[in-house]
This record gives C-alpha cells, sequence and structure tokens, in this order.
C-alpha cells in the first residue's frame, strides 16, 4: 500500500512539474519580454567599411561637437579601410531599415545582420543630413521581420521605453528606461537647433545609433540618435512622427524635398511683448510675408505673432527653424497665432520655391540681383574660375546689403549646394527649406568668405 501511495505521488509531481514551470514563465513574461520578443527579430546590425576620406560628424560644420563621441567610437583611425557598427530597424517587408545617416554616410560596403543570423548586403535608397535619417534596403525572397511605424504624438514623460541596438558590437542588447523629457531641444552651436528630440534615460552608447526606441506595448515611436559625451543616463531619439515626413521623401524620391513658407521671423523681446500685450514672451514675430509664397496664399500678415506649430509652442526662432526642418513639400502645417489679440490657426500648404519665381525671389527676399559669371568677367577681375553667379545689384537697406556683399562679389555656394552656374543656382534656391537664414560662400577677388542671409 505504503509503495502504491508513493508512486501516485511521484506520478502527480511529474506530471504536473512542466504546468508549474510554464505557469512561473507565464507570470514572469511581463509587457517588456513581450515586447522584446515582438520586435528583435526586426531589429538589425549595419555594419560598414569606406576606402578613402574619414567619416565626417554632419553637425562639425555648425560648431558643435555634441555627438563627437560617437564619430570616434564608430569609426577606425584607419583610413584606408573603415569599419562602423551601427543599428537600425525594418519598418516594411519590403526590406528597407529605418536607421541614422552618419551610420551610413560614404559607406562603400553595407552588410546587415538579422537575429536569426541571416546576413544581407545593403544599399542606399535615400539619406538626409539634416535630419540625420537614411533608409537602407536588403532584398530577400524569404519573409523579413519588421516593425510599422508607430506614433510619437501621445507619449508621456515617466512612461517606459526600451531601446535595442548593437552597442560596442554587443548584438541585439537591450535596455530600458523611461522618458524622461519630450520637445527637448539641443542646441549645435550659436544659431543652431536640434528640436523635438525625445530624451530618454535608457542606456544608450556608439552602436545602438540608428536603432529602434520603443514604448511598452513594442510599438516604434523613435529614432536612437545621440547621447552627452560626459553624462550617463541620457540619451535622445528622433519622434517617430518627424521621422515619417522624411521616411517617405526618402523611399519615393531618394531626397528630402523640402519647401518653404515665404515668412520672415524675429525673436519677441520684453519690449515687443509690452506692445502686443502679452503677459509672458512666447513666439516670434512675422516681419516679412513673400508674395507668391504659401504663406501669403494661407493668410498670414506681418505683425502676426505665431506661437505654436501642430500644438508645440515656439519660443525663439531657432525653436521655429528647427520644427520646420522636418516638413517637405505637400506637408500641410497648422499654425497657432496671435493677431490684434485674437487667436487664429492658419494651415499652410508647403511647396517648392517655384523655379520661374527664383529671379524676382533673389531680388525681393535677398536684396540682389545675379547673373552667371563668364570668362571675360573672370579675367578681368582675375578669377581662377568662371564658375558661380556675379552680383549685378544689391538693393540698399536688403539683406545681401546688410551682410556686406556687393556688387562684382561671386555667389559660390548657397547653403551647401554648389552655384557653377545658373542652372545650378536655380536648383538650390528652389530646394531651400527655410529662406528665413541663408548662408551663402562668397568669393571676393581671391578670397573667399560665408555670410548669413537673415531676410
Amino acid at each position: 500500500m505504503r509503495i502504491h501511495w508513493l508512486f501516485l505521488f511521484l506520478c502527480f509531481v511529474l506530471l504536473n512539474a512542466p504546468f508549474g514551470l510554464a505557469g512561473e514563465l507565464n507570470n514572469r513574461r511581463t509587457p517588456l519580454v513581450v515586447a522584446v520578443e515582438k520586435v528583435s527579430p526586426a531589429v538589425v546590425n549595419i555594419y560598414t567599411s569606406e576606402t578613402g576620406r574619414p567619416l565626417r560628424n554632419p553637425f562639425r560644420k555648425f560648431g558643435n561637437n555634441l555627438f563627437d563621441q560617437f564619430f570616434q567610437d564608430f569609426f577606425s583611425k584607419n583610413q584606408n579601410n573603415k569599419k562602423s557598427l551601427g543599428s537600425g530597424v525594418l519598418i516594411d517587408k519590403e526590406g528597407h531599415i529605418l536607421t541614422n545617416e552618419h551610420v551610413v554616410a560614404r559607406a562603400s560596403q553595407i552588410r546587415v545582420a538579422l537575429s536569426d543570423k541571416r546576413e544581407f548586403g545593403a544599399r542606399v535608397i535615400g539619406a538626409d543630413i539634416k535630419s540625420d535619417l537614411a533608409i537602407i534596403k536588403i532584398d530577400s525572397e524569404e519573409f523579413l521581420p519588421f516593425v510599422p511605424m508607430g506614433r510619437s504624438d501621445d507619449l508621456m514623460i515617466g512612461e517606459q521605453v526600451l531601446a535595442i541596438g548593437n552597442p560596442f558590437g554587443l548584438r541585439h542588447t537591450v535596455t530600458t528606461g523611461i522618458i524622461s523629457a519630450l520637445n527637448r531641444n539641443i542646441r549645435a552651436g550659436k544659431n543652431k537647433i536640434y528640436s523635438d528630440f525625445i530624451q530618454v534615460d535608457a542606456s544608450i552608447n556608439p552602436g545602438n545609433s540608428g536603432g529602434p526606441l520603443l514604448n511598452i506595448n513594442g510599438s516604434l515611436i523613435g529614432i536612437n540618435t545621440a547621447i552627452y559625451q560626459k553624462a550617463e543616463g541620457i540619451g535622445f531619439a528622433i519622434p517617430i512622427d518627424d521621422a515619417k515626413r522624411i521616411v517617405d521623401e526618402l523611399i519615393h524620391f531618394g531626397k528630402v524635398r523640402r519647401g518653404w513658407l515665404g515668412v520672415s521671423v524675429q525673436e519677441m523681446d520684453p519690449q515687443l511683448s509690452r506692445h502686443f500685450k502679452l503677459d509672458r514672451k512666447k513666439g516670434v514675430l512675422v516681419v516679412r510675408v513673400a508674395e507668391k509664397s504659401p504663406a501669403k496664399a494661407a493668410g498670414l500678415k506681418r505683425s502676426d505673432i505665431i506661437v505654436a506649430i501642430e500644438g508645440h509652442e515656439v519660443t525663439n526662432k531657432s525653436e521655429f527653424r528647427g520644427r520646420m526642418a522636418s516638413y517637405t513639400v505637400d506637408d500641410n502645417v497648422r499654425f497657432s497665432i496671435l493677431r490684434n489679440g485674437k487667436s487664429l490657426e492658419y494651415v499652410v500648404r508647403v511647396t517648392s520655391i517655384p523655379k520661374q519665381y527664383v529671379a524676382e525671389f533673389t531680388q525681393n527676399w535677398l536684396g540682389l540681383k545675379v547673373q552667371q559669371n563668364n570668362p571675360r568677367f573672370a579675367r578681368s577681375n582675375r578669377l581662377a574660375t568662371s564658375k558661380g553667379m556675379v552680383v549685378m545689384n544689391v538693393v540698399p537697406k536688403s539683406a545681401g546689403d546688410r551682410t556686406g556683399i556687393s556688387v562684382g562679389d561671386v555667389i559660390r555656394q548657397v547653403n551647401q549646394d554648389r552655384a557653377d552656374n545658373e542652372e545650378d543656382y536655380n536648383k538650390a534656391i528652389a530646394d531651400l527649406n527655410n529662406p528665413d537664414r541663408i548662408m551663402l560662400l562668397v568669393q571676393r577677388g581671391r578670397q573667399g568668405y560665408y555670410v548669413t542671409l537673415e531676410p
């Protein structure tokens, strides 16, 4: 009898042990674990190599060293065969991968590794240095896991998030934390601010760059981008709502077609705030609206005070420029303004500067009249080249005049775009995303210098 009961007891233990273990595992399968299981297959490790010149920090030209640590840790000092590690996330079944532009910049070869050990060669579909976003693509006849882009307009400070990436080459490392702040602006030099970052305290190290930031449900809410060099627990991610507009442009056009509004703004100071009877400093003041511009067509006027863009408060010119940087051609942008003490809203459709309007824009907005350089002018002015656009007239008290541009100067670049001839110049002007602030490379004799025009 005793043996019989012992036998039954052992059978009971053996039969119920798996169920007990399964129950324990189910209890430990938190939403965080489920999110990692859901998304990890779509997170990729990116390996690039480059032959030639060293990779550059895209933000260094603005006088910013915030991201230098990334570039020092990412890239080998061997200039002949550089290798870098980064992360990315598959966003559709066609094999498009969203990552950072600086991860793939100047790469001669790109390799992508999935969590299931499959590896692919990848090609760049489009990259945008201004947003630091890029789309690369892999091809496979087999199923590719992916994570659709979520939303970031409903994020809450304090909610739990997780980052998955390839820090220091450690594949598919998961870190977790909370959202520390939203709409965080990062100053990059004196006159440049990158706006609308998500700040998190999840560990984001070199190699995480380009990887996904996820909420507790596994939704893709951001792209991990940067860390502070001398701080722990401070990381930044590009909100996915901002990235969506850029991604669509890169996939369909291979570049970002940035448009313009046609407004020039200035910051509010205490005197202006008192004049407009504001209880505090807020918004930017519209000081000029260009003819034939989207802003003019939508109804914006001089002396309007823009206080918010798509519900996000604007307090200075840098924030205004930073928020407008992610909007592209055909986007609709909602502006909240104050006019004569009344709150109004206007929706402006972003467009390109019409090519037939370039000459008129140059004269009315910049105060310059230009024509293509030629060998005769170059010889008479002892110029080494006949490239560029010659300034033929400068309107008194215009943006060009205030900056010191003179008749006979030669414009060689508009922002970072070459202006070797009239076609280049027209294209560079038409591609301006923010004519409120334009940097020109001007040649005077054998000397070249940069000037910034703020109409």
